[in-house]
Parts: structure tokens; C-alpha cells; sequence
């Protein structure tokens, strides 16, 4: 974490994370666990050899930065990864990990990403996905303290057709206003890779989602191409023009003043993952740009995208980050916070004793 160690304030300070993606958080032990339940054979001889592979820099876009032999890219690596999971149980291991987590790092809420589609092309039924998942999120609650509302996304590089038939697959699950929903997930967003993949052409599922009660989130990848025209779309057309209700990523709004009025003038918030960006970007350019767009106004929260594959860097290391390179106070740190709470979806009475919780810290 560049030398970096977590201070006691960031470590005690309550947490709320809205840019987690489920399978990001899978630890090469975990996944060297679920391998050798379901008699998967890894490329790895040794845990030790699992654990060397995730400290690689990994190539993060080909189609940009062309390929370094052996090296895989940060999507292949992070979708090698799902391979081990097989099972609802597997998902539910996947799951507790992460929350279980959540709570050692003071994070009370959640809302993790993640799609079926992944999974449901290797063959693993939908319904070992989401009650995996849906199992965590009740056990965590009672268990752990830690509660969590999920997002489905669609993957965006897969034909548009195949994401509207995974949400017809996942809608009994959700929550909003679906007769008999399971109350999984009450949102959806777009995940993995946008090259060339705007946020319009999955108009047709945010316009489903919508009338389902559903939130509509997407992401707008920092540093890659048509990032601006991206956020564009997700500011002023999506969603029949209302635009997104929050932006993933988002960071480059910076550059454009039309798009960050836009999003002052929208109240649409931002989840920025500070190490996921400083992993390519120097200390100098990266948080200068995170502060300028904090004095613009714009409302943004910080959170930790994939962690186990960027380095092992959590939300609390994000966030330490943030502290010491973006120049933030005690203050700003807490309406960081505070900011995560009021863009988050969770349920009144789960945002109430947040709250109560930031405004007892005396600093």
C-alpha cells in the first residue's frame, strides 16, 4: 500500500462501501480452498504460487495497452478466479468472507456487486448464485452486524440480450416492488469490460429495473476510452434522460466542467476507488484530481473495487490513502462517510444509527 499503514482513525471510523465487486474479494486461500472441494485443478502447485500470482501488476486493458506475455489481464485473472465457484455454498463462502471483513474493518453497510452471468455460462444454476448470496446477506445481518442491500449488474462487453435474460433469471430474487421478491438485490449496474460498450445500450434493462422499483447505477471507468462520452450518457440519457442515480468510477468528470455541473446539478454521487486508479497514476496527478472535484462540490464516496486483485488494498486502505496524499481532515474523512450514507440505498432505520454513529465522534 505504498508504505502506507492504517491509522487508528481510519481504522475506527465507521465505514459504509458502495463499490465492491463480490468476486473481487476472493482470497487466493479461499479460492485454493473451493478448488480442492470441487476437484478443480489449478495452475498453481502451491498455495504460496496462488498467493505470488495476485501481487502481479496486472495488464488492465489489451485493447489499449497491447499484452505483456504470461502476464494475464486484470479481467482474465479476476474471471480465473470464479472457476472454483461452483456450488451456493461456495457463494455463501464467498459471501460471509467478504462481510465477515466488513465487520473487522468497522464497515456497517454494503452494497456489493455482482452478476449471474459469469457463472451461468460455465453451467452453475442461477439459483446457487443468488442463494448463496441471499443466505450471507441474512446471516451477516444477525451474525456480524453488517447489513448489505446487492446490485445485479449486466456485463456490458456480452451481447445485450443475454443481460436481459439473466436479470428475467435473477428478478424473482429482487427486491424493489416484485411480487414475491427475496429482497437480494435493489439495484442494477454494468460491470466489466466498457470498450466500446456505452452505457445506451442497456436502456432497455435499466427501463425493466426502473419499473421493477429497482435503483440504476453504472460504471464509467476512470483513464479508458470514451470515459467522458460514458459519463455523459450516464448523466444526461440514460434512464430516459433522468440519468443515473449514482456513477462507479466516474473520476474524470474532473476534466469536463459540463459534466461535473452535471452532476452537481443531477445530485448524482460518485463511488471513486482511489488505489484502483493510483495503481497507473502518480500521487501527483491522482489526488490533486480527487480534492479538486471534492472543492467543486460534487459528492463522492470511497471504496475499494477489487481488492484482492489490486494489491490487497481494502476500504480502509483507500481510504488511508485519501487521508494522507488528498490532504483531507478528520472533518472531510467523516462527511466522506457520511456522504457514503446518503448515497447509499439502504433502509432508514439502517442510515439513522450511522448517522448517530458519525455525529458522536468528537474530534
Amino acid at each position: 500500500m505504498n508504505g502506507l499503514s492504517i491509522s487508528p482513525f481510519i481504522a475506527n471510523l465507521p465505514k459504509v462501501e458502495l463499490h465492491i465487486h463480490i468476486e473481487g474479494t476472493l482470497t487466493p486461500s479461499l479460492r485454493w480452498e473451493l478448488a480442492h472441494r470441487n476437484g478443480i485443478a489449478l495452475q498453481y502447485a502451491t498455495l504460496e504460487d496462488l498467493k505470488a500470482s495476485y501481487a502481479v501488476t496486472l495488464n488492465h486493458r489489451p485493447e489499449l495497452n497491447g499484452r505483456q506475455p504470461g502476464i494475464p489481464t486484470f479481467l482474465e485473472a479476476y474471471f480465473a478466479g470464479c472457476e472454483v465457484l461452483r456450488t451456493e455454498n461456495d457463494f455463501y463462502d464467498l459471501a460471509v468472507a467478504y462481510l465477515s471483513r466488513c465487520a473487522s474493518m468497522n464497515v456497517l453497510y454494503t452494497e456489493p456487486f455482482f452478476d449471474i452471468q459469469a457463472h451461468t455460462r460455465r453451467g452453475v444454476p442461477a439459483a446457487a448464485v443468488l442463494d448463496g448470496y441471499l443466505r450471507a446477506q441474512h446471516d451477516a445481518a444477525t451474525d456480524l452486524g453488517v447489513h448489505s442491500q446487492w446490485i445485479m449488474c449486466f456485463l456490458r462487453d456480452e451481447p445485450v440480450e443475454e443481460g436481459l435474460k439473466a436479470y428475467a433469471e435473477a428478478r424473482p430474487w429482487a427486491a424493489g416492488n416484485v411480487k414475491g421478491g427475496k429482497g437480494l438485490f435493489h439495484a442494477v449496474g454494468l460491470a466489466s469490460n466498457a470498450y466500446e460498450r456505452p452505457p445506451m445500450l442497456f436502456e432497455e434493462g435499466f427501463a425493466l429495473a426502473r419499473a421493477d422499483g429497482l435503483h440504476v447505477t453504472m460504471h464509467c471507468d476512470f483513464g479508458q476510452k470514451d470515459t467522458h462520452s460514458h459519463i455523459a450518457e450516464a448523466i444526461f440519457q440514460v434512464c430516459d434522460g433522468n440519468g443515473a442515480e449514482r456513477i462507479d468510477h466516474g473520476l474524470d468528470a474532473e476534466d469536463d466542467e459540463q459534466l461535473w455541473r452535471g452532476l452537481l446539478d443531477r445530485n448524482i454521487g460518485l463511488t471513486l476507488c482511489p488505489h484502483a486508479y493510483h495503481r497507473r497514476t502518480s500521487t501527483e496527478v491522482l489526488f490533486p484530481k480527487i480534492r479538486r472535484l471534492w472543492e467543486r462540490g460534487v459528492k463522492f464516496c470511497i471504496n475499494s473495487d477489487d481488492p484482492t486483485l489490486m494489491h490487497d488494498v481494502w476500504v480502509d486502505g483507500n481510504m488511508q490513502k485519501v487521508y494522507t496524499y488528498g490532504g483531507f481532515t478528520q472533518s472531510e474523512m467523516i462527511q466522506l462517510v457520511r456522504n457514503a450514507v446518503d448515497m447509499c440505498w439502504a433502509e432508514d432505520h439502517i442510515k439513522k444509527v450511522i448517522y448517530e454513529k458519525l455525529d458522536s465522534l468528537s474530534l
